[in-house]
């Protein structure tokens, strides 16, 4: 492929991980126990897919 027809699609990408360390932040600061640091990681992953799942369904997308 030639190097010209290369776009930069990152972007998505970019907020998609600040979301996650948003998230990763949030749920460390409310964690009270081991399981809770788990259950935590496990939330700072999905959160984000599923807050724009909740915006896709608003918007009827």
């Amino acid at each position: 492929m030639s190097g010209n027809n290369m776009k930069c699609n990152a972007g998505g990408g970019a907020l998609y991980g600040i979301g996650i360390f948003g998230a990763f932040i949030y749920f460390m600061q409310t964690a009270t126990s081991f399981a809770a640091v788990l259950l935590g990681i496990v939330k700072s992953i999905f959160w984000p897919a599923v807050i724009v799942y909740k915006v896709f369904q608003m918007l009827n997308l």
